[in-house]
């Protein structure tokens, strides 16, 4: 059997503990299947003597991530630290620089030094490979790279942040306010203590950024993504939505228009019977739109241990067969630099209005959206009591700086009780 491919692991949290695990359970097999085995050389994290679950004797430890890579016994670096720098793109520039492959699961370092990492790796002749990085398990990479390379892509969308996903079907499921679920998202290991980067959308913008380079010969631009979480979405609009056959996602959307690039990650109701409107709990989904394929849906866990150690075993067997590509599916200085359109395409919107409970007020609202060319789908007041009327309301498809039009109006009335809400409707 040829020489195997030696690995050094930089880090050994969840995911890094996980590859060694699965190594260590799986290597002859995974040997026959990448033609050579996998062998790990090397380790490096910040405490050696921390009890990880899996046996460590058998590799040398290196303090240092940096004097990991530079190893001569290591031809590639497992990064799985974490971070958009220090030690993590320090490691991941020092491999590459030494001639060495990297695979990593750190799609914060990608989001934002993507571009210099591609074009170094391809300079040096080495492969970077991140399938980890973007929705855990699935191959959502090799997708895109791989099996859709002879389509045009039209659309990239999907639920890439399990645990606004858990949040958002969660609320729903048992009637609980935002503030409860998240709790009960920490106490399971669901959310972090500071859930800000998730329920923030920054992690499944992220991830939409580099999707967005591979599906579109796009250079990485996390910059250039608009980006809301779910932290303002109240029990009440999921409630509404689910009775008029909706349910609220936090969805990853990338499109090319005829001004530019569109990306975007925001809460958006889905018809309740779409593949993303079924979609329940931490389970990521990702919609490709190819000119030729149609649509393929690709659905798996998007995070954890087992998940995201398949995914990087799935590049370390590539590298290993010695398939070496560019990381982006096509030269790094042949990505364009995109316009990013400053309005979003148009769209149906779901509308909801706190309002006195007097005569004529439908009417000032109605006769505001028109004047502002948008027509209503629907309309509904909800049974009430007291002086304030929940109003809802479902738009035909409309440009949003109309809608920003109408609802300042609207917000300036006297019988307006509280802001407006408005949700984009996404076609799914």
């Amino acid at each position: 059997m040829p020489a195997p491919l030696r690995i050094g692991l930089a880090g050994l949290g969840t995911v890094g503990s996980g590859v060694i695990r699965m190594l260590q359970t799986h290597g002859e097999t995974i040997a026959t299947r990448a033609g050579r085995p996998i062998e790990i050389s090397a380790v490096s994290a910040r405490s050696r003597h921390r009890d990880r679950g899996v046996d460590l004797s058998a590799y040398d430890w290196e303090d240092d991530p940096v004097a990991l890579a530079r190893r001569a016994d290591v031809d590639l670096v497992v990064e799985v630290i974490g971070g958009e720098d220090g030690p993590a793109r320090a490691t991941a520039t020092a491999a590459i620089a030494g001639g060495k492959h990297v695979v990593t699961a750190n799609k914060a370092l990608l989001a934002r030094h993507g571009q210099a990492l591609a074009e170094a790796a391809e300079a040096a002749g080495v492969a970077l490979r991140f399938e980890a990085a973007v929705a855990g398990g699935i191959p959502v990479v090799k997708a895109l790279t791989e099996g859709l390379a002879g389509n045009a892509v039209t659309r990239v969308m999907g639920v890439m942040n399990g645990t606004c996903n858990y949040i958002l079907t969660q609320m729903e499921a048992t009637g609980a306010p935002y503030a409860e679920v998240l709790a009960e998202a920490q106490r399971l290991g669901y959310a972090e203590a500071d859930p800000a980067f998730d329920v923030g959308g920054i992690d499944a913008a992220q991830k939409l950024a580099l999707l967005s380079a591979i599906a579109f010969g796009a250079r990485v631009d996390f910059a250039g993504i608009a980006v809301e979480g779910i932290e303002r979405v109240n029990l009440a609009d999921i409630e509404h939505a689910a009775e008029m056959g909706y349910r609220i996602k936090l969805l990853c959307v990338a499109r090319h228009t005829p001004e530019g690039l569109e990306a975007r990650t925001q809460p958006c109701l889905v018809p309740a019977g779409s593949p993303l409107g079924m979609l329940e709990g931490v389970t990521n989904m990702v919609l490709l739109e190819g000119d030729f394929v149609g649509r393929i849906v690709l659905s798996g866990p998007g995070a954890g241990a087992g998940p995201t150690a398949s995914a990087i075993l799935g590049d370390l067997v590539d590298v290993a067969r010695g398939f070496v590509m560019p990381a982006f599916g096509q030269p790094a200085a042949s990505l364009a630099r995109t316009n990013r359109p400053a309005a979003t395409s148009a769209a149906a919107y779901y509308l909801r209005f706190a309002l006195t409970d007097a005569p004529g007020v439908l009417g000032r609202v109605a006769r505001a959206l028109g004047s502002a060319g948008i027509s209503i789908d629907r309309m509904r007041q909800i049974a009430h009591a007291g002086a304030e009327a929940p109003v809802l309301i479902v738009t035909h498809r409309t440009e949003r700086a109309a809608l920003d039009m109408a609802l300042a109006e609207i917000t300036g009335f006297d019988v307006c009780r509280a802001e407006p809400v408005a949700i984009r409707v996404e076609e799914v």
